[in-house]
Parts: C-alpha cells; structure tokens; sequence
C-alpha cells in the first residue's frame, strides 16, 4: 500500500513538474544573482544591501515588496542594491557601462509586470554592445535580438575607444 502511494506521489510530483516548465511558472535563477531576505545581514563579499530606494552610483537587482519603506504603511517596492561591476545583470542601465544582452524578468517590479534585465559591460574595445558608451565609436554592426526583450531585431555595436 506504501509502495503505491509513494509511486502516486511520485507521478504526480513528476506531472506538476513537467506542467511548470511547459508554463513557464518554474523560475530558476543563477546563485550568484541570489539576494539574502530583506532584514538578513548582506554577504560582505557581495557588497549588496536591501534599500527603500537606489542611492547614486547604484544599481538594483532584484526587489521586493515590503510594508516597512512608507509611512503610512502602504506596500512598496524595496531594492537590493549594488555597486555596478563587469558582468552583472542589473534592473537599470549604469553611468560608465555599457550591456551586451537582456533578459525578460519578473523579478525587477513587485507588481508583477514583466521588465528589462541588463547584461553590464566594461566598455572596452572589442566588445558587442547594444549601446555606444560615451568615449568610444563602432567600427561595425550586427542585427540581433539579444537586445531587445520584446523580440524585435536591433543593432549591436563592435565598439572601438576613441
């Protein structure tokens, strides 16, 4: 009787996994892009921190809701925030980088809407980049939707240091 049930169990746990990926409802996300829960002590290595809003030279990215950045006691959006680095996926666009892809996300607005995810770059010569960083020119171009989360083709740039 045990055997059987479990066998169910294990079916089941099989079909609602199956269902989830063919949806689209089953998120996994890279470990490294994690945050830690609002209120828990940031890694000092990530050099991340949950805040009621983005200070100058920051970037966010991820949010979440929360009760304890207004007032009133309204729900609003509180962002784990980070210094911009090479590589990082951010939910804005940094002053001094530039992005080499997106990403659709959910993760970004807490009113469940779908935003933009950056890829941050180092502008440098060499690099693909959707956009001209201030400083450096493009020597060529290439359509591509990685650019772009709405599916539309866009123009990479082959960016050259001025």
């Amino acid at each position: 009787m045990l055997a059987a049930i479990s066998g169910k169990f294990r079916a089941l746990l099989a079909t609602a996994g199956a269902a989830a990926l063919m949806t689209g409802t089953l998120a996994l996300a890279p470990a490294a892009s994690a945050a830690p829960v609002p209120g828990e002590a940031a890694s000092a290595a990530a050099g991340g921190f949950w805040s009621c809003n983005v200070p100058p030279g920051y970037v966010y990215t991820t949010t979440t809701s929360t009760y304890s950045c207004h007032t009133s006691g309204l729900r609003t959006t509180m962002f784990y925030v980070e210094k911009p680095a090479d590589g990082m996926w951010a939910c804005t666009e940094a002053p001094g980088f530039t992005y080499d892809t997106t990403q659709s996300t959910y993760s970004c607005n807490i009113n469940g809407l779908r935003t933009t995810k950056f890829h941050l770059r180092t502008p440098k010569s060499g690099l693909w980049a959707c956009k001209v960083p201030q400083g450096f020119t493009y020597t060529t171009t290439q359509w591509t939707y990685s650019c772009d989360v709405n599916g539309l083709r866009t123009t990479k740039f082959y960016l050259r240091a001025v």
